[in-house]
């Protein structure tokens, strides 16, 4: 039921298409910039079984950088379609502070940079029996903060489908029928005068060495 309402929530957001500059419908963003005014850790509360917040929390302070935690979930029935990336950008953009923004699902841990010159990889998996504190402070522990990385927004949109590349169609015509038919046919004239030189050459040879020891 929690997630059916979500969904109507989700495709009602879609269908409005309200502009990322204002604050975005979805109820996980809602939740999560509320608790972020906080602290920078956010849980869904279909995920408090399995988050150690405290250990959570703790991790977050000692990073770094500004840090901010969603464990929210994420698939194909919210608007980013499994894209987890873009909802951390979306996260990113409306609670509006630099900082890395990590999406957990309670799975994969998936994260961007916003606004801060650092790397963030797009994905981290948990491992068995990882509590989510360890799977953060691992994924924490491959952001790289360094000045060389522009500190530019996180992507807040679908990134664009690469469209299949197409060939023109080859129109049938009589001509076109008849010049393959002709060249073929001229390709097996030269294929077989070919085969019959061979065939003639080891005739020849043959019939000398017959003559030779007669």
């Amino acid at each position: 039921m929690r997630r059916l309402i979500l969904l109507l929530l989700a495709t009602a957001f879609t269908l409005t298409g309200t502009a990322w500059a204002a604050t975005p419908a979805d109820p996980r963003i809602a939740a999560a910039t509320a608790a972020w005014a906080k602290q920078g850790l956010y849980v869904d509360p279909d995920f408090v079984s399995i988050a150690d917040g405290n250990e959570m929390l703790r991790v977050i302070s000692a990073a770094k950088m500004p840090v901010f935690v969603a464990v929210v979930p994420t698939g194909q029935w919210f608007p980013e379609k499994d894209d987890a990336n873009l909802l951390a950008g979306r996260l990113a953009a409306a609670n509006g502070k630099p900082g890395v923004y990590v999406v957990m699902d309670g799975d994969t841990a998936y994260g961007v940079a916003h606004e801060l010159a650092a790397y963030a990889p797009e994905s981290t998996w948990r491992d068995k029996d990882e509590t989510l504190s360890a799977q953060l402070s691992k994924y924490l522990g491959e952001v790289e903060l360094n000045a060389r990385y522009s500190p530019g927004p996180a992507r807040t949109e679908p990134v664009p489908t690469e469209p299949e590349p197409s060939y023109p169609e080859e129109k049938f015509t009589v001509g076109k029928a008849i010049g393959n038919g002709l060249g073929g046919g001229a390709l097996g004239m030269i294929g077989g005068g070919m085969l019959a030189g061979f065939v003639l050459i080891v005739a020849a040879i043959g019939a000398r060495r017959r003559k030779g020891s007669a």
